[in-house]
C-alpha cells in the first residue's frame, strides 16, 4: 500500500504534480514527458524515480523505449486531490492540449513509417502520377462553397479552387498581386473569382459570408497573427470551416530579408491555441511537410470549425479593428 506520507511529500512539487497527471492519461516516455513539460531530461528522470520509489508511477518496456504510467488501482481519490491541485499550477493549463500535439506527433511518425513501407511514392518517378493530378482529382471532388483565399499572392491556388468552388474571394494586401492574380483569372475565363486588396487583419469580407477560410503561408506575413485569425472567424459562416497551412517555428533568420517574413514559423500548440481564442471548435492539426534539405522547413496544417454567431460568440464586445486600407 503507498504511504500517505509520501504521497503528500510527493504532491508538494507543482512539476511532480504535472507529470504525474499526465501520466494518468497516457503511458509516456521520459523524452515525450521532456516535450510536453519543456524539462530536461535529468529532471524529469529524477521526478520519475521519485515517484517510482513512492509507489505512485511504474514503467514498462517496449523495444528499446521505457513508458511510464501512473500505477494502476490508485482509485479515484488521488486523481481528485491531483485535479484540484493543478488548478493551482499555471503550467498545468497548457499540458493537456501539449499533451495532445505529442500524441499526434506520436502517430504521424506511425504514419511515417508505414508510408515508408508501403512504397516510395514522391521519391521516385512514376509515369501519370503526381502531387498536382491528386490535388485535382480531390478539389473536383469538393462540395460548391464559397471560399475566401487570404493571402492569396498572384492566387494560382484560388484558380484551382475556382473548378469547383461557387465563388472564391482571393485577398491580397499587394496592389500588383492582385492585379496580376485578377488579369489571370479573366484571361483563363475563371468568372467565379475576385480579387480584392486588403488586410489580413481588416477583411474586406462581409460577417458571416464564408464556408471556407484558407490561410496558405500568408498569417507568418501578419503583423498580428492572433487578429488575423480572429478575421477569418468574423467572415465565416457559422460551421464554416478555417484552414491554415504556415511553417513550424524555424531559426533561418535569413527569411526575413528573403521572403518578408515577419514571424519565423509557428509553434504547432502556438496555431491551435490561435484558433481556439478565437472562436473555433474541433481544432485539429498535424504536420504535413518536412523539405529534405537545409533549412529544412517543416509544414503544419491545422484545422478548426466556427461556431455560432460572430456578435454573440466569444468576440462579443471586441471592437473590430480598422485600418486605412481597410475596403
Amino acid at each position: 500500500m503507498t504511504s500517505i506520507l509520501k504521497t503528500f511529500r510527493m504532491l508538494a512539487d507543482a512539476n511532480r504534480v504535472r507529470v504525474l497527471l499526465l501520466l494518468a492519461q497516457e503511458e509516456l516516455s521520459v523524452a515525450e514527458l521532456q516535450e510536453i513539460c519543456s524539462m530536461g531530461q535529468s529532471t524529469i528522470s529524477t521526478h520519475l524515480s521519485q515517484l517510482k520509489q513512492a509507489g505512485l508511477v511504474e514503467d514498462r518496456r517496449t523495444g528499446k523505449n521505457v513508458l511510464y504510467r501512473m500505477k494502476v488501482g490508485l482509485g479515484d481519490g488521488l486523481l481528485s486531490l491531483l485535479g484540484e491541485a493543478a488548478v493551482e499550477i499555471p503550467e498545468a493549463a497548457g499540458d493537456g492540449e501539449a499533451l495532445r500535439l505529442t500524441l499526434d506527433k506520436r502517430r504521424d511518425r506511425m504514419r511515417s513509417y508505414f508510408d515508408e513501407m508501403a512504397g516510395k511514392f514522391g521519391r521516385h518517378y512514376v509515369p501519370g502520377r503526381s502531387w498536382k493530378g491528386l490535388a485535382e482529382m480531390l478539389l473536383k471532388l469538393m462540395p460548391p462553397m464559397v471560399i475566401a483565399d487570404l493571402g492569396a499572392g498572384e492566387g494560382t491556388f484560388s484558380q484551382l479552387l475556382a473548378q469547383r468552388a461557387e465563388r472564391v474571394i482571393a485577398v491580397d494586401n499587394s496592389e500588383k498581386m492582385v492585379e496580376f492574380g485578377a488579369d489571370l483569372a479573366r484571361r483563363n475565363g475563371v468568372t467565379n473569382l475576385e480579387y480584392r486588396r486588403g488586410d489580413l487583419e481588416a477583411l474586406p469580407i462581409e460577417t458571416e459570408t464564408v464556408d471556407l477560410a484558407f490561410l496558405s503561408q500568408s498569417l507568418h506575413h501578419a503583423a498580428h497573427p492572433k487578429r488575423a485569425i480572429a478575421e477569418a472567424y468574423r467572415i465565416l459562416k457559422p460551421g464554416g470551416r478555417i484552414a491554415v497551412l504556415d511553417l513550424v517555428k524555424h531559426h533561418f533568420e535569413e527569411a526575413r530579408e528573403m521572403y518578408a517574413d515577419l514571424w519565423l514559423g509557428f509553434a504547432e500548440v502556438e496555431l491551435v491555441g490561435y484558433l481556439r481564442q478565437a472562436g473555433f471548435v474541433e481544432v485539429e492539426s498535424a504536420l504535413v511537410h518536412k523539405e529534405e534539405q537545409a533549412p529544412y522547413f517543416e509544414t503544419v496544417l491545422v484545422l478548426g470549425e466556427g461556431v455560432g454567431r460572430y456578435l454573440s460568440g466569444p468576440l462579443a464586445g471586441i471592437p473590430r479593428i480598422v485600418y486605412e486600407n481597410d475596403g
